[in-house]
């Protein structure tokens, strides 16, 4: 591999890092955007389920046919937009790795180019955060995850109480075992997708740290 301080770049090569780089901020924000929206959708969705449910609290037919309907359709939107929120993750992860490579190369194009794009220190993080395993649970899958854990332990709740028709204690102590289940299910899928892209961020934040001038 050449060394970027070996030759002086083309205006080409620069133009189509710089276009590179306007393509990589879009697609983070974008990702950004489409997993607000689908969050948002989701718990829109499930919101005006409740309220039909509540309007039809008076009348035990309708109660039971509603909340037997509507919240297992929600439950698995719920499903389809964790995934898709995990996805939309990765793609800023990614996009956000290019953009750190592209800011590393700037780097070395001037002596006084690692004060203005050197990565940011290893102790205060990529840009001011530090990103762990504990970052995983902060994100919008995540929230989407713990809701639609909850919904899971009530559809479960549900089923026993009017189907069943369940001891209260019964019905409660599987709800909670239902949700926690579907809770932790999330939870791991969420860390093998997200882990591994989250530590290559930092690795790529450290190794442009050592790459750069004076180092």
């Amino acid at each position: 591999m050449s060394d970027p301080e070996a030759h002086e770049p083309s205006p080409a090569f620069l133009g189509a890092l710089a276009n590179e780089q306007f393509g990589l901020q879009s697609v983070s924000g974008i990702s950004v955007s489409e997993s607000s929206s689908r969050a948002a959708l989701y718990l829109s969705t499930l919101s005006s389920g409740l309220v039909a449910i509540g309007f039809s609290a008076t009348h035990p037919t309708a109660l039971a046919a509603l909340t037997l309907s509507v919240l297992p359709t929600v439950f698995i939107l719920g499903c389809f937009t964790i995934v898709r929120l995990v996805d939309t993750s990765v793609e800023n992860l990614v996009a956000l790795r290019r953009l750190e490579r592209v800011r590393q190369y700037w780097a070395t194009l001037d002596p006084a180019g690692a004060h203005f794009f050197g990565p940011d220190a290893p102790k205060s993080g990529y840009r001011g955060v530090r990103y762990g395993f504990w970052a995983m649970l902060f994100t919008m899958a995540s929230m989407i995850v713990f809701v639609n854990g909850v919904l899971a332990g009530a559809i479960a709740a549900l089923l026993l109480a009017i189907a069943a028709g369940a001891s209260t204690a019964v019905f409660l102590t599987v709800g909670i075992a239902v949700g926690a289940v579907a809770v932790v299910v999330g939870l791991v899928y969420e860390n093998r997708r997200l882990v591994p892209w989250i530590s290559g961020l930092s690795s790529d934040t450290a190794a442009g740290d050592a790459a750069l001038p004076g180092s």
